[in-house]
């Protein structure tokens, strides 16, 4: 069987289109994935609070995300956000779809967007994959912090990570 006739190993299209409210629905799903939250070290949203927090980020004009099309379907969101006067980069990408390359891809299309630097991200420095990611797009590991549990994120170790 030649590349062409293997789906796993056929080239992926990728693109980028901005969120809409009624994608929500698909992204809550993604995010309430157990072994997803155990990569990206957090605790999923209940759907009030989700629907909440989307719907404040699809309203603010100062954040850049867009929902991940992969092959036609939506299959994550990547985005650029400020917090605390530091802008910063995140992604989640459904489970079914790792090992792809759509997250690379589609961060790789965001930063082409987005061209403020520099840019950060945080990553569990257990979520390999991640920090996988962001280093093929550029991303460099400025230095580790020990970070107290939240009502989102259990305590761990995260990777502070700049692109400039």
């Amino acid at each position: 069987m030649s590349s062409r006739d293997d789906p796993s190993k056929r080239a992926i299209e990728v693109r980028l289109r901005p969120v809409e409210q009624g994608d929500l629905p698909v992204l809550y799903g993604h995010q309430c994935d157990p072994l997803s939250n155990e990569m990206a070290v957090s605790n999923p949203r209940d759907a009030d609070a989700f629907n909440a927090h989307w719907t404040k980020i699809i309203a603010d004009p100062a954040v850049v995300v867009r929902a991940v099309v992969a092959d036609g379907r939506m299959v994550g969101y990547v985005s650029c956000f400020k917090a605390d006067e530091t802008h910063y980069v995140g992604y989640w990408i459904a489970r079914d779809h790792w090992g792809r390359g759509i997250a690379t891809k589609a961060l790789a299309l965001l930063l082409e967007e987005v061209t403020t630097r520099p840019l950060y991200a945080r990553v569990a420095r257990s979520n390999v994959a991640s920090l996988r990611v962001l280093e093929r797009c550029g991303f460099s590991v400025v230095r580790f912090e020990t970070c107290e549990a939240t009502e989102r994120h259990p305590a761990c170790e995260e990777a502070i990570m700049i692109l400039t």
